[in-house]
């Protein structure tokens, strides 16, 4: 051994001998930081969280060996909003936008911006739906790498929109040399594209691409934003899926999605990333208890036609049902509406040696909140304009706190119409309504999950309060302090 390494080996151990520093206090690298944020799934739709009819054994174990949230809560009861509110970090009724089309912009710093500023390398891959620019035939398109990502593969609303594309990084993939892109009515598939999607191998696709940026990245930190289509409508599980559940193609769809998310898990065990990587898995909205039926009269693009998918996906949320399968779990209806069901959603973190193994919260928590935690596991300050709703779910994850410091609510985007905020305190709930459709209900979550009993009347005071907490939302701006 070298002078210079004898010297600093003996510093080493003297500091750890003065100070009483363990290995265990010793704060990690930067880790890794994986989003899996599935599209649709429902509170009901994973086992380890009361499915039945579908298995989905990775899933349940990434929950064995982290923490499981009973009481998490998308941004959003839709996707765009949902997805909005988790990479901003801003609740996306704040915007008083209606509808799916939100979009980031450069000047609002988001986790991806954050991240990239800390020296990670940053991707986008999966289900986009915040925008690009219009025209695309003037490249470059951009959308995710003017917003702080790296690198994207993506689908840009899901695997169902007219685009029948994907796009990598600035360009349509599969491109007609030229030839004008253009979405034609009434025809199958665009104009200009040579390769559409083929919507059964959609989720293979894009498991593929986030496996090779692990790889390519697996020796400096990375954050992946993994947003798999599944089990949004349409319902085209692969071949080998179909069957697999008992919950008819919509359970093979979330059980062709658990496969996809232990391939992730096992790249990283198998780079020797895992102890050094926190992932989160979790869903951008409740799931729809009805089929969909606006876009059923597509010609499907299939790899593979067997199991009678192309008349089964026009069933397949029905189907499941009457199979036993109950979506959203106890909870009240579904994406698009603002009681439980529509964002009351699975939510699971994971982070070897620093997250217990075999762990579960009950508080309430929401996806607007990964923002403020990236900056806290990175002892970063939050720049005050920044991640308005954010609060830093570090120290329950950690088990140093049952409770997020200093939230009053959660406040929730409870449809598409804009025009209701789900205030979520625990076991008290209160939905805003305001506009044409103003009115308070509230609902005594412990002892009435299924939100079939408005005690407004019962408990003025309480619902004055509870609205109390959206005014001082939206006068103050924020409501992380």
């Amino acid at each position: 051994m070298s002078n210079n390494k004898s010297v600093a080996v003996f510093l080493t151990v003297a500091f750890i001998a003065m100070h009483g520093v363990s290995a265990e206090d010793t704060p990690p690298s930067n880790p890794n930081i994986v989003i899996i944020f599935a599209d649709d799934l429902g509170y009901g739709d994973v086992s380890c969280y009361g499915a039945t009819k579908i298995q989905t054994p990775n899933i349940d174990g990434l929950a064995s060996e982290g923490m499981k949230f009973t009481d998490a809560h998308s941004a959003a009861s839709l996707c765009s909003p949902s997805r909005y509110g988790l990479l901003t970090g801003q609740s996306p009724w704040r915007l008083h936008q209606k509808g799916n089309g939100y979009r980031l912009r450069p000047d609002r710093m988001n986790i991806a911006s954050f991240l990239q500023g800390q020296g990670y390398t940053s991707a986008a891959i999966g289900k986009w739906h915040l925008g690009y620019s219009k025209d695309w035939n003037k490249l470059p398109i951009t959308g995710p790498l003017e917003v702080g990502f790296d690198y994207h593969f993506g689908v840009p609303s899901n695997h169902n929109d007219s685009t029948r594309a994907f796009i990598e990084n600035h360009d349509l993939v599969g491109r007609k040399p030229g030839e004008d892109y253009r979405i034609v009515k009434r025809q199958d598939f665009p104009d200009g594209l040579a390769q559409p999607r083929v919507e059964d191998q959609v989720d293979s696709t894009l498991t593929k691409k986030a496996v090779a940026f692990i790889r390519k990245n697996a020796d400096k930190p990375f954050f992946l934003y993994f947003t798999p289509c599944a089990p949004h409508t349409h319902v085209t599980p692969a071949a080998e899926f179909r069957g697999s559940s008992q919950a008819g193609l919509f359970g093979d769809h979330v059980q062709e999605l658990d496969s996809h998310v232990g391939t992730i898990l096992r790249t990283l065990d198998e780079l020797n990333l895992s102890q050094k990587t926190l992932v989160v898995f979790t869903s951008d909205n409740g799931s729809t208890p009805k089929d969909f039926k606006g876009t059923q009269g597509v010609k499907l693009n299939l790899a593979d036609d067997s199991g009678t998918i192309r008349t089964k996906f026009k069933t397949a949320k029905e189907d499941a049902k009457k199979m036993g399968h109950v979506t959203n779990g106890p909870w009240r209806d579904g994406k698009g509406y603002a009681y439980e069901g529509g964002h009351r959603i699975p939510f699971i973190a994971r982070w070897p040696g620093r997250i217990a193994a075999g762990s579960s919260s009950d508080c309430t928590i929401n996806l607007t909140d990964l923002f403020a935690t990236s900056a806290e596991i990175l002892d970063r300050e939050l720049p005050p304009d920044t991640a308005e709703d954010s609060f830093s779910l570090l120290p329950v994850l950690l088990g140093k706190s049952k409770y997020v410091d200093g939230r009053e609510a959660v406040l929730i985007q409870g449809n598409g119409k804009d025009s209701a905020i789900a205030v979520c305190t625990g076991n008290w709930k209160l939905i805003f309504r305001y506009g044409s459709d103003s009115g308070r209900e509230l609902y005594d979550l412990l002892n009435d999950p299924g939100e079939q009993n408005d005690l407004s009347d019962e408990r003025p005071e309480l619902t004055k309060q509870l609205a109390a907490l959206v005014e001082k939302a939206e006068a103050e701006g924020r409501t992380r302090q």
